[in-house]
């Protein structure tokens, strides 16, 4: 008899719907990231439908094409075939005898041979409690920080994969039996973990991921009308999209995150107006983006801490001299006389340990900034610094910007200690 593949149900439903709150998401929906992941990766356009994710999770079709196999692992976010209940003729006519004669019977010199991803393949999910209590909205909430400690420290490259997986589990809960009092708590919660899993997608490069993720953190806090985790995922989205030159996108985030602007504390109106500083600077509206700026470090001359809810606590001192230093990076660097350099050199010297990834993409924006009106032996030296940073670090963002850097410092290549700075930057990103 054919049996059903459960492991491939299990994996989408483990994903969040795009269109419906608190639902897994559809065969359509699959079918139609798969497509869309199909196109964006060879231009081949396939027109697959919930009809054939349902032949797949009846085990109808075991096997797909070797493209609708690498689709279907990239959209549920999985490494091997197995993860997804995948297997050709040869391995179904396998017993579970034959497998461990040939898969473990092995001499030390073939260990390394074994399909190690399909023997950690999650074979049993997690279960969802029953009933949600207190409990599980603070473990998700510390889930979330913990997950946000890592992504500041280390950057988003090596737990990506991780805080989905949780994000994944968490969003399940939403279907869960919970008391109505308990409601906002358990969406606030899931949205905080989804807000932290966008941001380490963004900084991955991962961006569909991110978008994804903001995208649900912003439905469940809109869920929970949290007014102020709404502003700071908005935000999250308006960031990626400035950092994706889609400055006009990331200005209409800011503008729906300033609505009723008024719930808002005085941190989360300095960091907003910040970051639509850097939308507009992106766009080249000076005038704006210099009042921006003015209305931030107004805003943030009035905060208090003791207001702020907890996921504001990285943006201190540090933080918003790095933000406003860097929407103003972009006038500079057209000639427009700024306070980018002075603001971004405040951010190195006052960052501590926990934000190592905002310390290091300063202090490589400072020295852009100097190497191009500045004095670019002074920027080599602190391009070393920089680099310094970046080496242990596991952030897309971070290397892209050594490679601004690398780019800045052509014009002074004749300086023997620029010449230096560009051969560490090049053989630091060939081990990247």
């Amino acid at each position: 008899m054919r049996q059903p593949n459960d492991l491939f149900r299990q994996a989408r439903e483990q994903c969040p719907s795009q269109t419906t709150l608190a639902e897994p998401l559809s065969r359509q929906e699959l079918a139609e990231l798969v497509n869309s992941w199909i196109f964006q990766q060879t231009g081949d356009v396939v027109e697959l439908d919930a009809n054939y994710v349902g032949k797949l999770e009846r085990g109808k079709i075991r096997w797909p094409c070797k493209l609708y196999r690498d689709a279907f692992r990239a959209v549920l976010h999985v490494q091997a075939d197995g993860e997804l209940g995948f297997y050709g003729q040869r391995r179904r006519s396998a017993t579970v005898v034959d497998v461990d004669r040939q898969q473990f019977i092995r001499t030390a010199g073939a260990v390394m041979a074994l399909p190690w991803l399909d023997l950690f393949a999650p074979n049993t999910p997690t279960p969802v409690p029953s009933k949600i209590t207190p409990i599980e909205i603070e473990q998700i909430r510390s889930t979330a920080k913990v997950f946000s400690s890592w992504d500041n420290t280390h950057g988003g490259g090596l737990a990506r994969e991780a805080v989905f997986a949780q994000l994944r589990w968490s969003a399940r809960l939403l279907r869960a039996d919970c008391d109505a009092r308990l409601m906002p708590s358990l969406f606030t919660a899931v949205a905080e973990l989804g807000k932290v899993a966008g941001f380490m997608a963004f900084d991955a490069y991962a961006h569909e991921d991110g978008r994804r993720a903001f995208r649900f953190a912003l439905a469940c806090a809109e869920q929970a009308k949290d007014w102020q985790l709404r502003a700071n995922i908005l935000t999250g989205l308006a960031r990626q999209a400035v950092w994706l030159n889609e400055a006009d996108a990331g200005l209409t985030y800011m503008e729906l995150a300033l609505v009723r602007h008024d719930r808002l504390t005085a941190t989360e109106r300095a960091m907003l107006h910040t970051v639509r500083a850097r939308a507009l600077a992106k766009m080249g509206r000076t005038q704006e983006c210099l009042a921006a700026v003015g209305s931030a470090d107004q805003a943030f001359a009035h905060a208090k801490p003791s207001e702020d809810p907890p996921w504001m606590a990285f943006y201190d001192h540090a933080q918003h001299h790095g933000d406003t230093g860097h929407a103003l990076f972009d006038l500079s660097i057209r000639g427009r006389r700024t306070q980018a350099a002075q603001r971004l050199a405040y951010s190195v010297a006052h960052h501590g340990p926990t934000f190592a990834r905002s310390r290091a993409i300063s202090r490589t924006k400072l020295a852009s900034l100097l190497m191009v009106t500045g004095d670019p032996r002074n920027a080599a030296s602190i391009g070393l610094a920089a680099l310094d940073s970046v080496g242990s670090l596991r952030s897309k963002r971070a290397t892209d910007d050594l490679c601004e850097l690398h780019r800045m410092a052509g014009a002074h290549h004749q300086i023997g200690a620029v010449r230096d700075l560009c051969d560490r930057i090049v053989e630091a990103l060939a081990n990247k």
